[in-house]
């Protein structure tokens, strides 16, 4: 099985660690152990070569009697059991040795050697026999008092029982180790499944998602990260359904905008093309209508163009210091004939003077004219849309009324994002506000909206003033 991901660098990363953390303490254990056992029979032996000097006194200048004493030191050696003892002359030749068998003349005694080379007197070694035994010897020298080399005397202990228990302990450790390792990777690989394989799911959600299947959704089975992981994914795939589910909607709404005056331009052209110039009625009214529905289109398109400007940040505005009022009684005057003929009332209650902006009048004339048209559109017949001016310190407010339909509050939030129409019944392409809010953002100012569902609607439009020096202040 070809194991990637979160499950590899688990491998690598805290398996690993774990196992060579369990290593080096098994190693030391093993090493403290060795030295446990070791330690406690080389002072044993020890602690009877300590006694070995005072049992020799009286015999140490006296070749014969130091032979005599070696022997009944071996023969009366009270732990023949625990260690074998050897005894030696001071020609290098055995006296005796504790199991009553020669000693084997092809066997190195190193710790012998050393003993009688050495100004201690005494030596140890650690090794193997020739019969594959392993061993610890300790060998220790006698003197005379006039310095003369009498003989030794060497314990040997077979380190085979200690290498067993030490074996045991440690193989007891490593089960304890292996167990541990087993429990970890049972505990962590049902941990990592439970990661891994939500993760596995939420990739093929997301790939599908990826694919344009906007439905599908990710069951939530636990309340963590994962899970609020897949109550993002659930709220992405939501929202682009939803911007899908505008897109469609407003290509549809722009084909049919489109359509519309295209339609009426070629019905008026086939009609006045049948009628011929003689009917100059026919003629004027079909050319007033051909006017009206082209700058109607050329509105469409120049909407459509400002929306692609603002997604791409390309939107450029030519900066001067204008009269507000008069780009607003424009607007509002663009509108008072339709508003006559709608059987709808437009009052514009208009100041005698505000405050000069800074601004690009023919952006500022579109916010108005898009924010009226909207207010006219869903001003019921006899309804009112009311325009008002107000100004304070810092910013000129135009307040725009209507007591139409209102909007409904989940609606609300939203009504100015790209694409989005509350009422699919009304025309419009739905981009008309998104635009109008750019343009106030880049002059620094806001459109808010205000409406209540039944009741109507306010947008206030606010555009910063242009604010005297402290200096001219100071002047005047």
């Amino acid at each position: 099985m070809h194991i990637r991901g979160i499950t590899k660098r688990w491998l690598i990363n805290s398996l690993g660690l774990i196992v060579i953390i369990l290593v080096i303490l098994i190693l030391s254990f093993a090493f403290v152990v060795r030295n446990y056992y070791y330690n406690g029979i080389q002072s044993t032996i020890q602690g009877h070569v300590s006694g070995i000097s005072s049992y020799f006194s009286g015999s140490l200048d006296d070749y014969s009697r130091f032979n005599a004493t070696a022997v009944n030191y071996v023969e009366t050696f009270s732990d023949k059991e625990q260690m074998e003892l050897m005894a030696f002359d001071r020609h290098d030749r055995s006296l005796i040795t504790s199991t009553g068998f020669e000693v084997d003349q092809k066997q190195a005694m190193p710790d012998y050697e050393l003993a009688k080379s050495s100004d201690e007197g005494a030596a140890i070694w650690t090794g193997t026999l020739n019969s594959g035994e392993k061993v610890m010897a300790v060998t220790q020298a006698m003197y005379s008092s006039s310095g003369d080399y009498m003989g030794a005397v060497r314990y040997v202990v077979s380190l085979e029982s200690a290498d067993r228990k030490i074996f045991m302990s440690v193989s007891l450790l490593l089960l304890v180790g292996c167990m541990v390792i087993f429990f970890v990777v049972l505990s962590n690989t049902y941990f990592i499944r439970s990661i891994v394989k939500p993760l596995g799911k939420i990739s093929a959600v997301a790939r599908r998602i990826a694919q344009g299947d906007f439905k599908v959704r990710i069951r939530k089975s636990h309340d963590d990260e994962i899970g609020d992981l897949c109550d993002t994914i659930n709220d992405m795939a939501q929202e682009l359904g939803a911007s899908e589910k505008m897109k469609n909607d407003f290509i549809s709404s722009v084909s049919h905008e489109l359509r519309t005056p295209l339609t009426a331009i070629k019905g008026w052209a086939e009609t006045m093309k049948m009628t011929g110039p003689a009917d100059a009625v026919t003629m004027e009214k079909g050319m007033s209508i051909i006017v009206r529905e082209t700058e109607r289109l050329s509105g469409i398109v120049e909407e459509l163009l400002d929306f692609s400007r603002m997604q791409n940040k390309a939107m450029v505005l030519m900066m001067d210091k204008i009269d507000l009022l008069a780009e607003l009684d424009e607007a509002v005057y663009m509108y008072r004939e339709r508003a006559i003929s709608e059987n709808k009332h437009l009052d514009f209650e208009e100041p005698e003077s505000i405050s000069p902006v800074l601004a690009d009048k023919n952006r500022m004339r579109q916010v108005f004219v898009n924010v009226i048209d909207n207010a006219l559109k869903y001003t019921p017949e006899d309804g009112m849309v009311s325009i008002r001016v107000q100004e304070d310190e810092k910013f000129i407010h135009i307040y725009i009324v209507d007591n139409g339909c209102g909007i409904p509050a989940e609606h609300l939030p939203r009504v100015k994002d790209k694409f989005y129409k509350a009422n699919q019944t009304q025309r419009g392409s739905g981009i008309g506000l998104a635009v109008a809010d750019e343009i106030m953002t880049l002059h620094s100012g806001s459109l808010q909206i205000e409406s209540e569902e039944g009741v109507g609607t306010t947008v206030i439009i606010s555009i910063p003033k242009i604010q005297p020096d402290k200096g001219d202040q100071k002047q005047e």
